[in-house]
């Protein structure tokens, strides 16, 4: 271990209400997960009741979703600039008025601009959570811990948004799905404020760069949607592919632009860093493998199967359980013990496997004897995996960058996702139309037409997961080749936001 000298006055104390923050931390980030997908099961309703088009209905989720994924990396530099706790607070005040605004909603218009709010104040939030993280939990094996429940959380966060948004939309009505997040974001806005303490000299007061978030914000915004684009008008569109285009040209011109001003809004040495870049490439490839299973899964049991909203919402159980138990007992106990990418690697690829075993579906398929260990492997896998990232992620990171590095990790899952949804459902959907063409003229029946309809969709799935398994695996080499680092030294980790004159223990990393 090397040190440095600190006066005894100013020694690093690890703070005494850190695991009080922890909860209302994680409360927040379970209110963003649950916000991706509660509302996709409450917007039949919805669109219903607004009198949405079928082709402007995309815009509830699309809105979001270019908001908060065009506006991440601002909201870590504002974090970084602002104060994290500050920015945090705000976030979900904002997030609370956003989610009164969409439940209280009229017609279109009012829906798809509290969704948008809802992003925009959701970027302020998430990188702001990751930060606070980073800096308050300092300690080796109380890092392991905090970031075990923390990965669990944003892993599994999405099934239990199914099941909250299955009860909510079958008991009560769609705008509860809307209301649900206010006493979140209240509890945690309170709790934060009174018991979250930023460490000192964490603060990064240069001057914000303009245009690196003109150019980023533009950047992200078109790539997000052209994936979304792509879905619906495909990828040969012009434009789409215009989207594509100008997206590559402005991140680009991002890139080149942050390589030469004084104040970088992301500064490349938190890119460059081979082991935080293979974190966000490889998670980044994993969260398009699991949205897409979200989709898929979502509607074999309801379409296939014919379950209820809420029976979906309880078949995902077994993978937010894998997800906890891989995060919380295998990646806590694990992680000051083993390289991470010893962790990443195998959990990838353990999900993978269950992954494989899904690609067995068909339509009569049973839950018992198929689903159910293919989605504990699952949540065992990335819940293993995803602990050790989200940590190495923000590891070693200057403490005036830990709120932009927070955010490239948001921003690798928010792009992966768009990326997921709408390459896997373009692959099924291609699979599909492939199936009923080439077996159309065996089914004379009606039966025989609906089974015909049931086992082309089934074919689409499969089709697709079989590319999931494909990306998880090279989400697995991509961990295992770039990631290199060994485990840490216990004692306090670097980025904990300590101040210039605080000693602080440098954890030895082995290559």
């Amino acid at each position: 271990m090397s040190k440095i000298p600190a006066s005894p006055a100013s020694q690093a104390e690890a703070d005494p209400g850190r695991w009080k923050a922890l909860v209302f931390i994680a409360l927040a980030q379970l209110m963003v997960v649950l916000d991706a997908t509660i509302v996709n099961i409450a917007l039949p309703s919805a669109q219903q009741d607004l009198g949405i088009s079928d082709g402007n209905r995309q815009w509830v989720i699309t809105a979001y979703a270019l908001a908060f994924g065009g506006l991440l990396l601002f909201g870590g530099r504002i974090a970084d600039l602002w104060g994290r706790k500050r920015t945090f607070v705000v976030g979900l005040i904002g997030f609370a008025a956003a989610s009164a605004l969409g439940g209280a909603a009229t017609g279109e218009a009012m829906m798809l601009g509290a969704r948008a709010l809802q992003g925009a104040f959701g970027a302020l939030l998430a990188p702001a959570a990751l930060s606070l993280l980073a800096v308050t939990f300092t300690d080796g094996k109380e890092r392991a811990k905090a970031f075990g429940i923390y990965g669990a959380i944003a892993g599994g966060g999405g099934a239990v948004g199914l099941i909250l948004g299955g009860f909510l939309t079958e008991y009560l009505n769609w705008r509860w799905t809307f209301f649900v997040n206010i006493p979140f974001a209240i509890v945690a806005a309170v709790g934060a404020y009174l018991v979250i303490r930023e460490p000192a000299g964490g603060r990064n007061r240069s001057t914000l760069d303009i245009p690196g978030v003109i150019l980023s914000t533009l950047g992200l915004v078109a790539l997000v949607y052209g994936f979304t684009r792509a879905e619906s008008e495909g990828w040969s569109d012009a434009g789409t592919v215009g989207l594509f285009i100008g997206s590559a040209v402005l991140l680009l011109a991002f890139v080149l632009t942050e390589a030469k001003v004084k104040s970088p809004l992301l500064p490349l040495r938190v890119l460059t860093d081979r082991n935080r870049g293979g974190v966000y490439l490889s998670l980044g490839l994993a969260v398009i493998s699991m949205f897409g299973l979200f989709l898929f899964l979502t509607y074999y049991l309801q379409v296939v199967k014919g379950y209820s909203p809420v029976m979906t919402g309880f078949a995902f159980l077994p993978m937010i359980a894998g997800m906890i138990v891989g995060s919380t007992q295998i990646g806590t106990r694990l992680m000051t013990r083993v390289p991470p990418r010893m962790l990443m690697a195998p959990g990838f690829l353990t999900a993978g496997l269950g992954m494989l075993l899904l690609t067995q579906l068909e339509v009569g398929t049973s839950y018992a004897g198929l689903i159910l260990p293919a989605q504990l492997l699952l949540g065992l896998g990335m819940g293993t995996a995803f602990m050790p990232a989200m940590s190495l992620a923000t590891l070693g990171v200057d403490p005036r960058d830990a709120g932009v590095a927070s955010a490239m990790v948001n921003t690798s899952q928010q792009v992966g996702g768009a990326i997921g949804t709408a390459l896997l459902n373009t692959i099924a959907a291609s699979a599909t139309t492939a199936y009923l063409t080439d077996h159309a003229a065996g089914a004379t029946t009606p039966a025989a037409q609906k089974l015909l309809q049931l086992q082309g969709m089934v074919e689409g799935y499969t089709a697709a997961i079989w590319w999931a398994v494909g990306i998880l695996v090279v989400s697995a080499v991509i961990a295992f080749t770039l990631i290199t680092t060994g485990k840490p030294e216990m004692g306090v980790v670097a980025g904990s936001g300590a101040g210039e004159d605080d000693e602080v223990k440098v954890p030895v990393i082995a290559h």
